[in-house]
């Protein structure tokens, strides 16, 4: 079996298997997609400051796993 190809790759020290990893990869980019919508929603000004935290720690969580 040929090692599938992927555009993102685990962060140094981060440990967990090739089917878990891009389970969670499936995950991590839904998150990122879904952060463009609410980075849209967050410019409008009645945004709630809970909603902005909840997507910053989510990105900043990725970014501790994943290299993009």
């Amino acid at each position: 079996m040929t090692k599938k190809e992927t555009n993102w790759h685990l962060q140094p020290g981060v440990k967990m298997s090739p089917e878990v990893a891009e389970d969670v990869a499936k995950i991590a980019c839904a998150l990122k997609s879904l952060s463009a919508f609410t980075t849209f929603v967050i410019e409008r000004q009645d945004c709630p400051d809970d909603l902005k935290q909840i997507v910053e720690e989510g990105l900043d969580a990725m970014s501790r796993v994943y290299v993009w």
